[in-house]
């Protein structure tokens, strides 16, 4: 249904106010799927304010999962939620933060771009601010650009991106625009009520920074009545039907579905001037998440790493055991399992009761001891194993270690040893900048026939996203290959190792690469299916014993 002018996108801009975390990226993704499924043409991209250029050196207790694109950008994991719930493949483009901005115009002006003027946040940041928002809309015709600003209203780290979306409204048409804004209505318990003032405060906020909402999405833990939204819809100047509330749901997933009932998708397309025409095609969509909902059977699997205190470390592999777990009609109960605290005398009680184990990506020695131990555990018991990047690389070490005899074998990466199983890259060997350096984004790989992974697959030639500086070393790959540990995965350009797997074991699978990004609602990953298909039939073979 492409109805507009291929040269003049409509923009929507999602803000939030009151608090962080509200679920600015979920109601961004959830629009998105609604129009996409309108038949209009979308995309998604994320202003974060952090002067990081990107989130690729964040701890992930500071800023949880770091995604990666396909085009190897180190981006927000917000961009994860835009991908799983559109299937819409995002790039560098999608994702700019603070730092990318001041280190734009900073190189601008040592250039001499700006012939001798004192350079400005206005107008220079906010001009290149809004060079990037219309940037995705240069690269691919788009009936639709979303653009979710990071952070709160009325932050200072804010304030440069307000104030460019001011700009832009005047210069693009009020009618080529929409603001939908999401904000907090708290509840309290002590007098029993649900406060409307925070709202009114932030929109305030947005008024004296030149900007109308259009749209209101109100977080809420409770049911908004009638009464509430008028109240709302009156003090913050926007129509009682563009009121939308956004309250709890089983499963984010179930979003779009809720906002669909309320008529979002269609308040903005009028907001836009743009057609409404029929009902959006959700068939799919709402079977997926009559499946998340309706579950046959609980899987326990069991997720080994070292950030378990924040799942959102690991956020990209949690939604793809959702998605996995969907298609087999299981429940995948994940236990978090912090490989600090995994010691010889917790591990049977810890890992006996799982279906599968799966150990997680990271960096750095801390915890890797306990991801070892969970590894030989699964080869031991037979267990379905699953190791993505670092886990892989322990399922390696550990049979280095067991079966081959080598006491010593380590990475590289934690320290000098006598038999580098796993060593660093050599295009790795000259790097001395952090930052977008490591191996990043999707590389071919060769599926061995005769293999989990090729079964999984359906075909032996795949592309998969990377995160990684360290490597299998092949001078030690004729030794593995005796012992029953098979390369059933390599790069055809590098011969690098890309995945491993077991001979005698009922489901071993160790990737180098990172399949949780490309998981989606609609297309599932293919090794978290056959992962979590392992992991159900173990299970109802145990409860047989």
């Amino acid at each position: 249904m492409s109805t507009i002018s291929k040269s003049k996108p409509k923009y929507i801009f999602v803000t939030g106010g009151v608090a962080s975390s509200l679920g600015k990226g979920i109601i961004s993704a959830s629009l998105a799927k609604l129009l996409q499924a309108r038949g209009y043409e979308v995309t998604i991209q994320k202003l974060d304010p952090y002067i990081n250029i990107d989130p690729g050196t964040l701890n992930p207790y500071e800023h949880g999962e770091c995604y990666v694109t396909e085009d190897g950008a180190e981006t927000d994991l917000d961009l994860g939620h835009y991908e799983r719930f559109t299937s819409i493949q995002t790039t560098k483009a999608n994702n700019v933060t603070t730092g990318k901005i001041y280190q734009s115009v900073i190189n601008k002006e040592r250039r001499g771009e700006y012939l001798g003027k004192t350079v400005q946040v206005i107008p220079h940041i906010t001009d290149e601010i809004k060079r990037r928002i219309k940037l995705l809309a240069s690269k691919k015709i788009y009936d639709v650009i979303i653009t979710e600003i990071g952070g709160t209203v009325g932050d200072i780290e804010s304030l440069p991106y307000i104030e460019a979306v001011r700009q832009l409204r005047y210069e693009l048409g009020y009618q080529n625009t929409a603001i939908v804004h999401l904000t907090l209505i708290p509840y309290l318990s002590a007098s029993g009520e649900l406060k409307t003032k925070p709202t009114q405060h932030s929109v305030k906020t947005m008024l004296e920074n030149g900007l109308q909402p259009d749209v209101l999405v109100l977080r809420t833990e409770k049911k908004l009545g009638l009464n509430l939204r008028r109240k709302v819809a009156l003090f913050c100047n926007v129509d009682a039907n563009a009121v939308i509330e956004s309250i709890d749901v089983p499963t984010i997933y179930e979003v779009p579905l809720r906002m669909r009932e309320q008529k979002l998708d269609e308040v903005v397309l009028a907001k836009l001037g743009l057609k409404v025409e029929g009902e959006p095609e959700l068939s799919r969509w709402i079977e997926f998440v009559d499946k998340v909902k309706n579950p046959k059977q609980t899987v326990h699997v069991a997720l080994v790493g070292k950030y378990t205190e924040l799942p959102d470390a690991y956020k990209s592999i949690v939604e793809a055991f959702i998605h996995a777990g969907a298609a087999n009609h299981v429940k995948v109960k994940l236990q978090y399992v912090n490989s600090e605290k995994l010691t010889p005398d917790t591990i049977e009680s810890v890992l006996k009761p799982m279906c599968g184990i799966l150990v997680a990506p990271g960096f750095g020695h801390r915890g890797i001891e306990g991801k070892i131990m969970a590894v030989k555990y699964a080869r031991e018991h037979r267990i379905p194993f699953f190791g993505i990047c670092l886990g892989m690389q322990c399922c390696v070490i550990e049979f280095a270690r067991d079966v081959l005899g080598y006491a010593d074998a380590n990475s590289t990466e934690m320290g000098a040893t006598e038999a580098p199983v796993i060593d660093l890259m050599e295009e790795q060997k000259g790097v001395t900048e952090k930052g977008g350096t490591m191996r990043l984004g999707a590389y071919p790989c060769h599926l061995m026939h005769e293999s989990k992974a090729y079964e999984a697959y359906g075909t032996d030639q795949i592309a998969e996203r990377h995160r990684h500086r360290y490597e299998f070393n092949n001078d030690y790959l004729e030794e593995f290959v005796r012992a029953g540990m098979r390369p059933v995965g390599v790069n055809p350009d590098t011969n690098l190792v890309e995945v491993v797997e077991l001979e005698d074991h009922p489901w071993f699978v160790g990737v180098q690469y990172h399949p949780e990004y490309k998981s989606t609602v609609l297309r599932p990953h293919p090794l978290f299916v056959a992962f979590v298909k392992a992991a159900t039939e173990y299970c109802n073979a145990q409860k047989k014993k």
